[in-house]
This record gives structure tokens, sequence and C-alpha cells, in this order.
């Protein structure tokens, strides 16, 4: 299958999918998360360190309480812990905005006969609420939920996996997403990779474009 990114992606007969990531992807969502993150470690005098972003960015909620849980030396269970960030952050994404272009990119995706689906590791009823608010359930065949399979984006196996899910092979599938992690993950999985930038990852922006086939600023870039 030749890989030509923009609206020219060109698909095997049979074959073929776009994967997109949903937060920091699709939608400008992950400032409502620094925001979750400040507030959390407020209320417990812990400052918001580099440290801390690196622990919990792009991963999913399980993951992230443990890591919390340790990282402060909690005694709420990783439930209750939970249960507070789902606090902060409700409502929250009915209101997250698409980031530019995404509708355009989609809509002429769709038009062309492009496969599409969504691998995310966004809590599913935030997701559900931020795709009913933009009507985005349409372009899609399947959403992949990462805590539904228990796992983070961060290995190889569970990109072959997804694909498998997809029924697609992995060297016909290409990944949108703005995680150095993830997109570290699928391309060792075999996937084309378009890393997508966001303001709240700049520090790995150079990592980035050395990494990813294409490395784009945002959707218009593809338009």
């Amino acid at each position: 299958m030749a890989v030509l990114v923009g609206i020219n992606f060109i698909m095997g007969e049979n074959a073929g999918m776009l994967i997109f990531d949903l937060d920091g992807t699709l939608i400008d969502s992950n400032g409502v998360w620094v925001e979750v993150d400040k507030t959390f470690l407020a209320r417990r005098s812990a400052p918001y360190t580099k440290e801390y972003y690196e622990g919990v960015a792009h991963t999913i909620l399980q993951n992230c309480a443990i890591f919390t849980k340790e990282y402060l030396g909690l005694s709420e269970s990783c439930e209750e812990i939970i249960d507070e960030w789902m606090e902060l952050a409700a409502g929250q994404y009915h209101h997250v905005p698409l980031k530019p272009g995404v509708r355009e990119y989609l809509d002429r995706c769709k038009k062309a006969g492009h496969r599409m689906a969504v691998f995310t590791a966004c809590v599913p009823e935030h997701c559900q609420a931020a795709m009913e608010s933009h009507s985005l359930q349409p372009y899609f065949e399947q959403v992949i939920y990462a805590q539904e399979l228990g796992v983070d984006k961060r290995s190889p196996a569970i990109f072959r996996r997804v694909a498998e899910m997809l029924g697609v092979e992995p060297r016909d599938c290409v990944l949108f997403d703005d995680s150095l992690s993830a997109c570290k993950a699928a391309k060792a999985a075999g996937m084309t990779v378009v890393g997508v930038y966001d303001p709240f990852f700049q520090d790995s922006k150079a990592d980035m474009r050395e990494l990813c086939d294409q490395y784009i600023s945002g959707f218009p870039d593809l338009l």
C-alpha cells in the first residue's frame, strides 16, 4: 500500500485504516487534564512537576492512579483517586472544541472512501460525550478504548492487537497521535505514523519530527 498521508492517502483494495487518537489529536482536551492534575495536586499541597506530568500523560486512568498513589504516597485507594479525577473533569467533554481542520479532513477522507477508527486512552464516557457533541460517530467504523483493553498505548503489541480487531495488517494502518510514546509504539508495530502537534507537549516536538513518517502542526496542513 502506498502512503501519501494527505487526502491522497492510497489504500489497498481490501485493506487499510486511518486510526485517530482523540485527546490532543481530534479534540483540544489536554488542557482539561492539566487543570484536573493541578487541582488534585494543590489539594494535597504538591507541585505540578514535569516528573508528575510524564508519569500520567497519555496513559489509562488505572495506570495514572497507580503512579499517583505511589508518587505522592497517598492513603486513598486507586478507585478513590479516579473518582476524584472524574468529579473534577465532569461535564467538560461536552464543551471541548475540535482542533482546527479536523472536520474538514474527516469529511474529505469519508468522501474519498477511507476507512477510519478511533483508538483512545480517553475515559469511554468522556470520549462518547465529545463525539456526540461534535457528531463524530458517523465518520468511524469503531472506537477502541485502551481502558477497556486494560493497557495503555505504549506497547507495540497493543497496536498490533488494534489492527487485528479492525481486520487489517499494521502495515496498512496510519496512526494520527499527539503522543510520542504512542507514536513510537505504533511505528514499532509496523504502522505509518503521523505526529500531531499539541502545545501541551511542546517538549517532545523535536523527537516527534525525527520519529514520525510525517509531522503536522494541525490538520489544515493536510488540506
